[in-house]
């Protein structure tokens, strides 16, 4: 199994036994998008989305893998998104997705993360655990604890596609992240919707008085990117920028920014 070299740097009383020994029929690879900073005209992070052997997505993987694989799915992504950026030579950050509902004891479950890392020379601090606010939550309890353990350990965190669903100004409320991701709904067509661009500019409001640093994410359209910039928004990510890309770490089209 793809985990077992990593496995290897563990004692075997600090294996998790919910991955060890597990099995997950799924060739997987990993694509990066990258983060940019506006105003240095710089790669902020690199996200890792995964992606199937023909390009195929994670809502089209998951619907092979059953709930008793999820937490191996998760571990699996993770690990094989440290592995290969760390190969790319990545020297930016590296925001990972986690799927909360599929974890078990968060200070047990983050060490084969840990040991890629440090198999691979990657610091904790480089990496950053986006936890999505589109995902139903069935532990919000949990979910707290798992990202409070995260910061513990010296992970930065974020909440990803914020304002598209679930949570909402709770889960903001109940954790203060160190980035806030806004939802690709807020941000798409602010440019002609003062309705988005008000709610915009609470959030951006709400994000500065909590100490959190703000994402657009989505963003496609330089008009919906120059609103953006007015409001204060220094960090984006989308097909304006740059696509994802398997295997490699693309850099931003500049141009994007006027």
């Amino acid at each position: 199994m793809y985990l077992d070299r990593f496995f290897a740097d563990l004692p075997e009383a600090r294996q998790c036994v919910h991955c060890r020994g597990g099995s997950l029929d799924l060739e997987l690879q990993m694509a990066f998008q990258p983060v940019v900073d506006a105003v240095e005209r710089s790669v902020y992070a690199y996200e890792a989305l995964v992606r199937g052997p023909s390009g195929e997505g994670a809502g089209h993987l998951l619907r092979d893998v059953s709930p008793a694989q999820l937490y191996l799915f998760d571990q699996t992504c993770r690990v094989l998104a440290i592995d290969t950026a760390a190969r790319l030579g990545l020297r930016e950050r590296l925001s990972l997705n986690f799927f909360p509902n599929a974890m078990y004891e968060a200070s047990s479950c983050i060490r084969l993360t840990l040991a890629a890392a440090g198999k691979v020379g990657m610091p904790v601090g480089q990496l950053v655990f986006e936890l999505s606010e589109a995902e139903r939550i069935d532990n919000p309890d949990h979910a707290m604890t798992i990202l409070r353990e995260y910061r513990k350990q010296g992970f930065n965190t974020a909440i990803d596609d914020f304002g598209a669903g679930y949570a909402g100004l709770s889960l903001l409320a109940s954790f203060q992240p160190d980035v806030v991701k806004i939802d690709r709904a807020l941000v798409a067509g602010i440019a002609t919707a003062p309705a988005q661009r008000a709610i915009v500019v609470g959030v951006l409001s709400i994000c500065a008085a909590l100490g959190c640093r703000v994402v657009a994410e989505g963003v496609e359209d330089v008009r919906d990117y120059a609103v953006l910039r007015e409001l204060g928004v220094r960090l984006f990510q989308g097909h304006l920028f740059a696509r994802p890309v398997i295997g490699a770490l693309p850099e931003p089209d500049w141009h994007a920014f006027g």
